[in-house]
């Protein structure tokens, strides 16, 4: 969580509505406080520090979604290894083309938060992940945004007792991307 913002780094989203998806799903939610700007030396200490707590949490295993970006992967597997906690990567090497057209079939509703525009043209912000979407994205943006292309807030899933309640604000350029906001 961006400590600054109170806003998942990346993505943008509200602590309310991280919140609300955990109570929706059942599942606690665990706040890693995150300064900005941050430093990767400062990043990896003090997701060290979180996974010490997992640990005294009697935490033995942690799922990422991850595709198919080895460098990544890798590094996550690395920062886990002697932690006593298994890196579970439930996605990877998925074909994201199925992985996209499953997630919209079986239901799981989101909207775009965050986009590269760099990558991808900013009307695409605030959209929502649904089938004219994944038509409508240019052949060399992954439908699932796998290389930073864009990032989303789901909304509502199948395995959420009822939908998280948003409503859309404005769209704005910072810090080289563009976010949708989300209340």
């Amino acid at each position: 969580m961006n400590k600054k913002f109170e806003r998942v780094a990346m993505h943008g989203v509200r602590l309310c509505l991280l919140q609300a998806q955990a109570d929706s799903i059942g599942l606690p939610l665990h706040i890693v406080e995150i300064p900005y700007p941050c430093s990767n030396k400062q990043y990896e200490q003090i997701m060290g520090d979180f996974v010490v707590q997992l640990q005294r949490d009697k935490i033995d295993a942690v799922a990422f979604g991850d595709l198919y970006l080895e460098d990544i992967r890798n590094y996550r597997i690395k920062q886990m290894q002697g932690t006593g906690i298994e890196p579970i990567f439930p996605c990877w090497g998925i074909d994201t083309k199925t992985l996209a057209q499953t997630i919209v079939k079986i239901g799981i509703k989101a909207k775009i938060t965050c986009l590269d525009p760099k990558q991808l043209d900013a009307k695409f912000a605030g959209r929502d992940y649904q089938p004219d979407l994944l038509t409508d994205l240019p052949s060399h943006i992954d439908l699932c945004g796998e290389n930073g292309e864009f990032h989303t807030l789901v909304y509502d899933s199948p395995d959420f007792s009822k939908p998280v309640a948003i409503k859309q604000g404005e769209t704005l350029e910072r810090d080289g991307f563009v976010f949708t906001d989300f209340q």
